[in-house]
């Protein structure tokens, strides 16, 4: 499985709250580590950018019914030939008022969840 591959999988485990999952693919993170979100809803990921070990997205959630974004840039190394989160960058970002609403209606952000 490639870092991106990797990536995708790890935010659809997010989406199924699969804890085991996100500890298995990690590093640094055991199931009794994780601090896990309780009042998260993903909503849509968009991968920028994929090279090498690294990973660029952003991951669009809902929380407290708030719009929100998680922009960051993972790192994953290979541990027994085989691809693990290991750390990330998060980046300050918003979501832009002419994009796409994340909540899936198809208007822009500024026009619909703003």
């Amino acid at each position: 499985m490639t870092p991106k591959e990797l990536m995708i999988s790890r935010y659809e485990a997010f989406v199924k709250k699969d804890w085991q999952y996100i500890a298995d693919t990690s590093t640094h993170q055991t199931l009794e580590e994780l601090t896990i979100p309780t009042n998260i809803e993903w909503l849509k990921l968009e991968i920028i950018d994929a090279y090498d070990d690294t990973v660029e997205f952003k991951a669009y959630f809902k929380e407290d019914n708030q719009l929100g974004v998680l922009h960051e840039i993972s790192k994953f190394i290979l541990v027994d030939s085989q691809y693990k989160y290991d750390n990330g960058e998060i980046l300050n970002t918003k979501i832009q008022r002419n994009e796409l609403c994340p909540c899936g209606s198809g208007k822009k952000y500024k026009k619909c969840c703003a």
